[in-house]
This record gives C-alpha cells, sequence and structure tokens, in this order.
C-alpha cells in the first residue's frame, strides 16, 4: 500500500481527527490511537485498522510514556485547541527536538493563532466563520450546515492529511519534519474557492437559494415522488436540459428559456407536480442510461444495493456485518486495502505497543498499577 512502513500516533479525538488517521491507515500506515483512559463509545468511531493504547497524558507520567513513541513515529496528529499540548509538555518544540523528521498535524477548529484559537467550537461554527454557511439553505429560510460534513470532514480531516502528504513528500528532500496548522475554518473557505472566484461571473447575486446552483433554478434541485422518494436534477447544459425536459413530457418550444430567471420559481411548481405522479423507480426507467442528468436520491439502505455502486465494489463489509464505504480514491499499483477486523477496544494494544517501543514487563506492570495506562486484553478476548 502506498504508506506502508508509515507510523502513526493519532491523539483520540472527534470526527476529523479520527478520518484522517484512518485515512492514513487504509493506505497502509500503522495508526495508534493514544485513548484516554476510560474511554468509551464514541471513541471507536472512525477506527478502522488502528491500534489502541490507553495513556493518561494529563500526568507526567503519561507524557513521559508517549515522548519515546514519538522519538521514533513520522507523524503526530494533534486535534486538540492551540496550547493544551504545550501544558502537557508535548509540543512540536519539543518533540521535533528529539525527533527532527517528525511531521507534527496540528487539526483545530480556529487554527493556531487568532482570538478565537482557544475557543469551542463544532462544524457549525467553523462553517459559519469561514462565510460558507451563508451561501447554504433554502430561499426565504435560515442558512443550515449540510450534517457535519464540510467543515469537520472535508475543511478539516481531508485539508489535514494532504496537509501531511505534502509534508512527507518534502521530508523525502529535506529530511526535516514540519508542524501543519490545519482548521477547518480556513480548510472550508479553501474548499470554497469556486465561490469566490465566480462572484464576478453573477453565479450569487441573488439572494440564498435563488441561484443557478444552490436550488433556485429549476433544472438543478431536487424533486419529491409519488412514493414519498427523491429525484435529483442537474441538467445545467442546453443539451442535457433538452433530455430532462423530453424526459418529463414537456415540449421545449412550449416553455419559456432555461436561462429565464423570472420564470424559474413556476417552473419549479410545474416539474414538482410532474414528477410527483411517478413513483422514483419509473422515474429511474425513464432516466436511466440517459444524459439528463437525473438520479435517483439513494437512502443509506438503497446505496448498497445499486447497480453502479454493487458493480464498482463501492461499499465494504467488514467481519461484523457493518456496512461503510470503501475507501477512495482508487490507486492502480498500490490501492487501499481496509481492515475488515472490528474496531479495536480503548487499551486493548496497550502492552503490545509499549513492549514494541522497549518497555519492560516490570515497567508496565508498575504503569498499570499507578493508573497512567489501562489494558483491557480481557474485552478484546470475547
Amino acid at each position: 500500500m502506498a504508506l506502508r512502513g508509515l507510523s502513526v500516533l493519532e491523539l483520540a479525538g472527534l470526527a476529523p481527527g479520527p478520518l484522517c488517521g484512518m485515512i492514513l491507515a487504509d493506505f497502509g500506515a500503522r495508526v495508534v490511537r493514544v485513548d484516554r483512559l476510560g474511554a468509551r463509545g464514541n471513541m471507536n468511531i472512525l477506527a478502522r485498522g488502528k491500534r489502541s493504547l490507553a495513556l493518561d497524558l494529563q500526568r507526567p507520567q503519561g507524557a513521559a510514556v508517549l515522548r519515546p513513541l514519538c522519538a521514533r513515529a513520522d507523524v503526530v496528529l494533534d486535534p486538540y485547541r492551540h496550547g493544551v499540548m504545550e501544558k502537557l509538555q508535548l509540543g512540536p518544540e519539543i518533540l521535533q527536538r528529539e525527533n527532527p523528521r517528525l511531521i507534527y498535524a496540528r487539526l483545530s477548529g480556529f487554527g493556531q493563532s487568532g482570538r478565537f484559537s482557544k475557543t469551542a467550537g463544532h462544524d457549525i461554527n467553523f462553517l459559519a466563520l469561514s462565510g460558507v454557511l451563508s451561501k447554504i439553505g433554502g430561499s426565504g429560510e435560515n442558512p443550515y450546515a449540510p450534517l457535519n460534513l464540510l467543515a469537520d470532514f472535508g475543511g478539516g480531516a481531508l485539508i489535514c492529511t494532504l496537509g501531511i502528504l505534502m509534508a512527507l513528500f518534502e521530508r523525502t528532500r529535506s529530511g526535516k519534519g514540519q508542524v501543519i496548522d490545519a482548521n477547518m475554518v480556513e480548510g472550508t473557505a479553501y474548499l470554497s474557492s469556486f465561490l469566490w472566484h465566480s462572484l464576478q461571473m453573477g453565479l450569487w447575486e441573488n439572494p440564498r437559494g435563488q441561484n443557478l446552483l444552490d436550488g433556485g433554478a429549476p433544472f438543478y434541485t431536487t424533486y419529491r415522488t409519488a412514493d414519498g422518494g427523491f429525484m435529483a436534477v442537474g441538467a445545467l447544459e442546453p443539451q442535457f436540459y433538452k433530455l430532462l425536459i423530453k424526459g418529463l413530457g414537456l415540449k421545449s418550444d412550449e416553455l419559456p428559456d432555461q436561462m429565464s430567471m423570472s420564470d424559474w420559481p413556476e417552473m419549479k411548481k410545474r416539474f414538482a407536480d410532474i414528477f410527483a405522479k411517478k413513483t422514483k423507480a419509473e422515474w429511474c426507467q425513464i432516466f436511466d442510461g440517459t444524459d439528463a442528468c437525473v438520479t435517483p436520491v439513494l437512502t443509506f439502505e438503497e446505496v448498497i444495493h445499486h447497480d453502479h455502486n454493487k458493480e464498482r465494489g463501492s461499499f465494504i463489509i467488514n467481519e461484523e456485518q457493518s456496512v461503510s464505504p470503501r475507501p477512495a480514491p482508487l490507486l492502480s499499483g498500490t490501492p487501499a486495502v481496509p481492515s475488515c477486523k472490528r474496531n479495536p477496544f480503548v487499551g486493548e494494544h496497550t502492552e503490545e505497543i509499549l513492549r514494541e517501543f522497549g518497555f519492560n514487563q516490570t515497567e508496565i506492570n508498575q504503569l498499570t498499577s499507578d493508573k497512567i495506562i489501562e489494558i483491557n486484553k480481557s474485552r478484546a478476548n470475547l
């Protein structure tokens, strides 16, 4: 796999950090998730292919255990707010002094500087401060966040992963690691570059929800079907729009011009009435195999059974019969080989990992007795 041999220490956190670590693991990296003692439940999401080391970093002895691991790691993934790792004596200045090749990836909400750098927040807050939230929502409605996908995972996890890969590539030339300041506000703003660069094109001159690409156009939105399902329509180009009109049983010469924005509200109502007369399956029969850019809005239950996804093997099943998306993109020579094993229990690999890094049994026993580490092998054997 592409990242085979790469050693990553992921400090356990919420949402973005775990996805970043899972992507690295999917493509071959050896990822150790450093869990808090007693952590359960939500820490075990997005843990595919990782091992768990349960360690109390709030105590100096815990930080002392982690430092030799960092000295041999390629990447440390820090998901905390500015200053947290410095208080633990685990900041980049200390760790990179001991390991100059270390890539220290800091993934936060607001970044390592600025007035909000030590402020709490979640996806919707980062999305709001990036400016992107102001563009999302229906006409006359409040802005709404598209789940927690855009800031947490797009602007956060993926941008951080990109930063790690670029730093790894640069290290092949300089031999040195560097600090990555990946944050969800700026990452999301960067993802929205098209919005900024298209402002002068007039694409966003109308109020939210009344523009070409935000649900204002009758040919770029979703419609409810007779059975309560939905169809997605994206017939932007004239040649595709003609096929849409044909599939709906309408005649182009009897309709307003496609780009007559004053007619869009009435055309949306007309299209909605037509879509409501057939089921989702019936509309699929009409539009499948055409270039009308009309597709069913698939539920999670439907998506794994769709012919296209089955043909490509787009979803995988682990040993517990849980379904998830296959890693992307596909690499022809070194594709990802995601683990099919269950997610690790917190502390399942603590002893194994410490032994790999030179700790002897007496030291491990003492750390356990002092409640610096946690070993959960019994749960792993259930």
